[in-house]
């Protein structure tokens, strides 16, 4: 399904796609991240951006944070939830920059950050996208 957006698609929006993104996943697979959360935010605030080393809310269009599968035990003492967060903007930035398909951009990104929550490093999914 193509999307054409006549005015810029809001939070709900890649809400959707990314929702849809998620659900084109093979179920052996996304049983893994049934208790990942997603959540659409503008942009990253200033301390996530510090914590990461990132100069600019713009160069960040998604991130996990929580504990990776394989990090993660049955003894945990309680832990925040595991959640994904998308930055708009940043994605927005990026479609308007690249012309790529909104809802592959969604997607990749989405997938990127599922990689994070199954223990892949940034240098892990740079050798598999190659």
């Amino acid at each position: 399904m193509d999307h054409r957006f006549t005015t810029p698609p809001t939070a709900d929006d890649i809400a959707t796609l990314a929702e849809r993104a998620l659900a084109a996943i093979p179920e052996r697979l996304r049983r893994h991240v049934r208790d990942v959360g997603i959540a659409v935010e503008e942009l990253a605030d200033e301390a996530t951006l510090d914590a990461l080393g990132i100069d600019s809310a713009w160069d960040l269009t998604g991130l996990y944070h929580g504990t990776p599968l394989g990090q993660q035990s049955v003894d945990d003492v309680a832990r925040p939830p595991n959640l994904i967060f998308l930055y708009r903007q940043a994605i927005l930035l990026e479609w308007v920059e690249e012309g790529e398909d909104l809802y592959r951009l969604v997607r990749n990104v989405l997938i990127h950050e599922i990689a994070h929550h199954f223990g892949f490093s940034d240098a892990d999914i740079a050798a598999l996208e190659e």
